[in-house]
């Protein structure tokens, strides 16, 4: 059997020495990995050397970050744009616990990476005093192992290649999600004798998604045949436009209506006549009701579905026949509760979307069913006021008009912001939520669905409109849109609050008889405000207003647009009042 090829030393090296760490930077490269995101720490020194020196930084590039939880931000970005995984770096005990939030994250989110952390020398009598005790930890993976796929600590760099090619291989299989594979410093800086002998990379490859039990798929078929009014949930997906076709050609073929999840990434368009329009955790109005009106479900790997199922039809009361397709139970784990309620469901299909929907239509046409193509609808848009205070729905409706005819791909929107407000017609028009609802991730998330862009040769342009206590808890991140040459825009809603907590003081003092009128203490951000605009020219970004008036709102959004296409990193801050929106933007019929 032929044996893995190794790295050429470069000829600038002195010496042919090969390293524990070079052996690690080999098992990088051959996964593909583009680049590598970090923020600089020692206790991976021997294998920042190695990617530095041995590798050239080339196949993976370093990019490195303000900060750890930035790293893994553009990491999940990177693959809510290609479905695959990017490797991070992560120093010791410390950045590890740094990097936590955004592995919470990209856990939540369902999104692959390979995070490589290290140690100090586990054997005691190798370590430097203080530095490397307090960066020593037993069972540093047990930080994060409830919100990761799998993790290890190798004891040696021929252990350390097969828990990279172990962890990528986990990260990239469906239901996707991070790996954790830990480095012990005497291990990367181990000089070995000879290269050793690897197994090459072709025979450790991600397995297939799985096939559904072809019961199941003609037991749904029959279902699905009798129906005459069924609802399709389209919950997570990949960005294939295959996919993307088929679950548009599953809701033509039954008559189906569809919704859509508005934490989750783009699962179906918001033009199609089938679709009713996005929702929440909250069923509500023409969403509950097209639900309530079915005679079949089908629950596309839906966010919570348990909890859906329990909200349109609560135990005990009649329900139409509930098809789930989804194998996101392979994950589930005590630790958290991201899962959601046990859903109950009258088949169970235990394979991703794609595939199950890809058979269903090969069932339902094998017995006859056809379909016309329907027409994209028209999605009116209400122009806002000539001049006054600027709200989110104002803000909402002028970026829809700014926005016509523009090749975008919106990151995330924030809280509050109003449903069916944006066109979705492609799996990259939206990107969905941060996945474990902590902010501060949205600036870094953005930055790597535009690296993701590039990388996949993509003429798109990235928007990240956020709130502002979002964008200030992961402002280094915009950095790095400079770095790498990146046009991203990042449309700041600035209501100078953390306003999801303020809307729960209001709630807790009605409730209470108390006063409303001091649910913003504790919550503002005032006195002086943050001048959002030079934090981002600090770093070297474009960036514009504050934007006050609905009257300057239309030319300041055009110009953002226009040097985003020009290729700008650029930020707009606009006031907005603080506020939810809670009816849809766009009143689909």
């Amino acid at each position: 059997m032929s044996q893995s090829k190794k790295t050429e030393t470069p000829p600038n090296l002195s010496n042919a020495s090969i390293y524990g760490s070079d052996v690690i930077a080999d098992a990088l490269r051959e996964q593909g990995f583009p680049y590598i995101c970090l923020n600089p720490g020692a206790s991976f020194r021997g294998l920042h050397d190695s990617i530095v020196n041995y590798l050239g930084n080339t196949k993976p590039e370093m990019i490195v970050c303000m900060h750890e939880e930035h790293a893994v931000g553009i990491a999940q970005g990177y693959a809510k744009v290609t479905d695959k995984a990017l490797a991070v770096a992560v120093h010791s005990n410390v950045g590890l616990m740094h990097a936590s939030m955004g592995i919470f994250n990209a856990w939540c989110d369902r999104t692959p990476m390979l995070l490589v952390g290290a140690t100090g020398p586990v054997d005691a009598a190798q370590r430097r005093p203080w530095i490397e005790w307090i960066h020593t930890t037993i069972d540093q993976g047990g930080m994060v192992r409830g919100y990761t796929k799998w993790d290890d600590q190798p004891a040696s760099p021929v252990a350390a290649v097969e828990a990279i090619r172990r962890g990528t291989l986990i990260a990239n299989s469906r239901p996707n999600g991070p790996v954790y594979v830990n480095l012990d410093v005497s291990v990367q800086e181990e000089e070995l004798e000879s290269y050793p002998d690897l197994d090459p990379i072709e025979l450790f490859q991600a397995p297939r998604d799985p096939e559904p039990d072809a019961r199941d798929i003609e037991q749904a078929a029959d279902i699905l045949m009798k129906a005459k009014r069924p609802f399709i949930f389209c919950g997570r997906s990949s960005r294939d436009e295959g996919a993307w076709a088929d679950r548009v050609r599953l809701a033509e073929l039954l008559g189906a209506r569809t919704t859509t999840h508005m934490k989750l990434p783009a699962g179906f368009p918001s033009s199609h006549p089938a679709f009713v329009g996005e929702t929440g955790w909250r069923l509500k109005g023409r969403v509950m009701q097209a639900i309530q009106e079915a005679d079949a479900v089908i629950m596309l790997d839906w966010l919570d579905a348990g909890n859906a199922i329990k909200l349109a039809f609560p135990p005990g009361s009649p329900r139409p026949p509930v098809i789930g397709i989804s194998n996101d139970v392979q994950i589930h784990r005590g630790w958290n509760m991201d899962y959601g309620g046990l859903p109950a469901l009258d088949l169970n299909i235990a394979t991703v979307p794609e595939t199950g929907v890809r058979r269903l239509i090969e069932a339902l046409e094998k017995r006859g069913r056809t379909a016309e193509k329907a027409s994209p609808r028209s999605f009116p848009v209400t122009a806002p006021a000539a001049s006054g205070e600027i709200g989110l729905m104002d803000l909402a409706n002028a970026y829809a008009i700014a926005s016509e005819g523009r090749n975008l791909t919106i990151t995330g929107r924030p809280l509050g912001w109003p449903t069916n407000a944006n066109v979705i017609e492609h799996p990259l028009d939206f990107l969905g939520h941060t996945g474990g609802g902590g902010l501060g991730a949205g600036t870094s998330i953005a930055v790597g669905v535009a690296l993701g862009l590039r990388e996949s040769g993509s003429d798109r342009r990235t928007v990240a409109i956020l709130g502002d206590g979002d964008y200030t808890m992961g402002l280094t991140a915009i950095w790095n849109a400079v770095t790498l040459k990146l046009p991203v825009l990042f449309l700041i809603a600035n209501n100078h609050s953390y306003y999801n907590d303020e809307n729960h003081q209001i709630h807790v003092a009605e409730r209470r008889g108390r006063p409303v009128e001091n649910a913003p203490v504790g919550q503002r951000m005032e006195g002086p405000a943050p001048d959002l605009v030079a934090l981002a020219r600090a770093q070297g970004l474009e960036a514009a207003g504050p934007v006050t008036d609905l009257a300057d709102l239309p030319a300041a959004l055009e110009t953002a647009l226009d040097r985003l296409e020009a290729g700008a990193a650029y930020v707009l801050d606009v006031h907005v009042r603080a506020e939810y929106i809670n009816k849809p933007m766009v009143d689909i019929t």
